[in-house]
Parts: structure tokens; C-alpha cells; sequence
């Protein structure tokens, strides 16, 4: 591992040097190179597929189709096209003494990315990465490792086509021992950033010796306020629960105030369609008894609430109250997205000054949780912590700044 922690660390160096356009040329030509070798790409991803359950909640992030691999490359598209985050005069001054101070953009130099079965990450990460003047180490799951291999071997072809040096991503083995390398590699790589289960990223955090940005389960609630739209809070939830079940954005637990139950079997009937389970509470399954499928309907237990289902389910708790509904997701939040759905302002501000999230929604969905979405070409991945970044992490994100001091001979006293 270490000499390979060399060449990123050279790789990245030369990073440096490589001008925007040139970069801007070598996204493009990744995109397109990944649409040309989709077959190859998804003969790989069939490997992986096979050797898991499709009832595993991971199958969906793992599979790749020709429309995700368009729907990659044209993130890639979007990233060359966004501004370069690098160099940008971030403060400047000039002291009494004529010292003249900046303070500019630079690149963090090599980021470590530790994740599971999304082997589209692969693709995000360089493509941000590079854009930004990183290299990075890819860590991935042993579940996906014939697609990551794929992947990283496409963009080996264009960089060496431009002439660049292909240290500048490196995929390490599929091995726990490579992992306990990398969360010790100090020195050689400058952040690490874990993308995957509330397990995988406690251990990185636990473990590493290196500085680490969280990017934390989504455990997302959704309030449905007395003075909330039926036809809104019925369209909200079920594209919040059903858009994609198994991403971090997804719709964990729909909470309702009371005085709205004679609602609910309204705003739950599109999820019988996607059948959804609902584990509800006391009045909600009375609520909705005899009005949706009694065979996915199910009273809910203490550990229905703060679970991150990634699958077709869902929980319900009801409160009498906006301060109820705020502790409720006080207690259970993973502070990744939580939206309320109300016409009434002043609780719609309420909810959005006092609710400790990265993203916080009114009258949207959580499903909009994601760089491409935020118009920011891609991401790296939410951050849930808020030190450094907070939210869909991308470009600006990962970089760093250093100061810039100008003088002509002074000295100090």
C-alpha cells in the first residue's frame, strides 16, 4: 500500500500544474469513453449483481444500466462545465505595514474515499476530484469490485491518452487490511470521506488517524402540519418514500399531527401502490385499518422510529403539536433532510429555524438531498457533521485555502 500511497501523493503534485481547460478535456472525454464502454461496464456490474440477494436493500445502489451510465456522464458533463473552484481570492487585504495578504483556494492534494456498493461513485469522485485538484484513493466494497475495476480502468485509458499520470486514482484492493492501511496513511493522504452504512462510517471515524467528513446515514422525516395541503403532502410523501428507495435521501418516517388523521388514508393510499409497508403507531393504524392493505400495514414498535429502512417501508408517528413533531425528530434524526409540508408561514419558519439538519424542507421533498440537484454537478456525498462542509458535498467542498503573503523587505518588531 505505501508505494501506491506514493504515486497518488506524486500524482497529485503534478495535478497542480495541469491547466482548467486541459482538465475540462479530460472530463468530457471520460463521459464519453464510459458511454462507449457501457457494454463492458455492465458485463462487470453483472458479476457483482449476481453474487447478491436482489432482496438486499444494497441491489439498487449496486446495479448499473445504460440510462445510469448516461445519467453519470452527463453529471461528468456538468462538472467540466461549473467554474474551477481552485484559485479563487477568498480574502484580501493589505496590512499598515504594506504586507499584502490573500487568502486562495488550493486542493486538500489526496482525498480517500471509503465506500460500498455504489460503484457510481467511482465515476463522481474523480470527476469532482479532478476538477478540483485532488487525487484520490478509492476504497470499495468487495460487492462491487468487478464494476469499480471496470470503472477505474476507463478512466486509466483517457488519462493515459492525454498523457496524464493515472496515479492520480488509484482503486485499492477489496480487503479489510487494505482499508486498516488507509485510515492510516498519514502523511500521504489528507482526508478520508466514508460513503455507506451508520457501521462503516462509525469504524472509519473510530479508526482513522487521518482527518474524516462524515457523510451519515439518512434517517429523514417528513411533518405533516395541520395546515398542510392534502393534494401537496400526497404528492411530497410518496415521491419521498418511492422516487428511490435505497439512497439516503429517502423518506424514513412521515410524522402527523393528530388533528389531520381523518387524512391519512388519503395521503398514504399512492404508497400502497409502490407497497409500501407502514409500521404505525396506535392512532394511525386506526386510522388507516380497512383503508390500506391489511397485509402491509403493521403496528409499530420503539424501533420502527430513528431505523433508515433503504426499502419499501415506512413509519408513522402522530403528535398533537409543532414543538411534539420537532422533538420527535430531535430524538430520531440523523440530521441529514427533513422537510414539513404547511401553508402556514409562521410554522413552516418555525420548523425551518429550529430543525438541526443538513437540509431542511418546506412543502419538498427530501428526495432533492443531492449535489446534481443543487446544481452542483455532482456530489461526494451529504455531509451530516458541521465542520468544514455541511450538505451535498462537491467542488467547493473539497478544497482547502491557504494565505498568500506579499511583502518588500519588511520586518517585524
Amino acid at each position: 500500500m505505501k508505494k501506491i500511497f506514493e504515486q497518488v501523493q506524486a500524482a497529485s503534485r503534478e495535478l497542480m500544474m495541469l491547466e482548467g481547460d486541459r482538465i475540462n478535456e479530460i472530463l468530457l472525454a471520460v463521459a464519453d469513453e464510459a458511454v462507449a464502454q457501457t457494454d463492458y461496464i455492465l458485463a462487470e456490474n453483472a458479476k457483482d449483481l449476481a453474487r447478491m440477494d436482489e432482496a438486499d436493500p444494497k441491489y439498487d445502489r449496486l446495479k448499473l444500466t445504460a440510462e445510469r451510465i448516461g445519467g453519470i456522464a452527463s453529471d461528468m458533463r456538468k462538472v467540466a462545465q461549473l467554474p474551477s473552484p481552485l484559485g479563487r481570492v477568498l480574502k484580501h487585504h493589505v496590512l499598515p505595514n504594506g504586507l499584502e495578504l490573500t487568502r486562495v483556494s488550493v486542493p486538500f492534494g489526496v482525498i480517500g474515499i471509503i465506500y460500498e456498493a455504489r460503484p457510481n461513485v467511482s465515476f463522481d469522485v474523480f470527476s469532482l476530484c479532478l476538477k478540483s485538484g485532488n487525487a484520490c484513493v478509492l476504497k470499495g466494497g468487495s460487492d462491487a469490485d468487478s464494476s469499480n475495476r471496470a470503472i477505474v480502468g476507463v478512466i486509466h485509458s483517457v488519462l493515459s491518452r492525454f498523457g496524464v499520470n493515472p496515479h492520480v486514482v488509484e482503486l485499492l484492493p477489496a480487503t479489510r487490511e487494505a482499508t486498516a492501511e488507509m485510515l492510516h496513511a498519514n502523511g500521504y493522504i489528507d482526508l478520508i470521506i466514508p460513503r455507506g452504512s451508520s457501521n462503516l462510517i462509525n469504524f472509519v471515524r473510530a479508526n482513522a488517524t487521518i482527518p474524516v467528513i462524515e457523510t451519515g446515514a439518512g434517517i429523514c422525516h417528513a411533518y405533516f402540519d395541520r395546515a398542510a395541503d392534502l393534494e401537496k403532502g400526497r404528492a411530497i410523501v410518496n415521491n419521498a418514500k418511492t422516487r428511490r428507495v435505497s439512497v439516503c435521501n429517502a423518506l424514513d418516517c412521515l410524522v402527523l399531527h393528530e388533528e389531520r388523521l381523518s387524512d391519512l388514508p388519503v395521503l398514504c393510499a399512492p404508497l400502497a401502490d409502490s407497497r409500501v409497508l407502514i409500521y404505525a403507531d396506535e392512532p394511525a393504524y386506526a386510522a388507516l385499518q380497512g383503508a390500506y392493505p391489511a397485509e402491509l400495514l403493521k403496528p409499530a414498535t420503539p424501533d420502527s422510529f430513528g431505523t433508515e429502512f433503504l426499502s419499501y417501508t415506512m413509519a408513522i408517528k402522530t403528535v398533537p403539536t409543532l414543538d411534539a413533531a420537532l422533538e420527535h425528530i430531535r430524538r430520531n434524526s440523523s440530521k441529514h433532510s427533513e422537510c414539513i409540508i404547511t401553508e402556514d408561514e409562521a410554522t413552516a419558519d418555525r420548523f425551518l429555524r429550529l430543525v438541526d439538519a443538513a437540509c431542511v424542507y418546506a412543502n419538498a421533498p427530501t428526495s432533492f438531498t443531492d449535489g446534481a440537484q443543487f446544481g452542483l454537478g455532482a456530489e461526494i456525498g451529504i455531509s451530516t457533521q458541521k465542520l468544514h462542509a455541511r450538505g451535498p458535498m462537491a467542488l467547493e467542498e473539497i478544497t482547502s485555502y491557504k494565505w498568500i503573503i506579499k511583502g518588500n523587505g519588511q520586518v517585524r518588531g
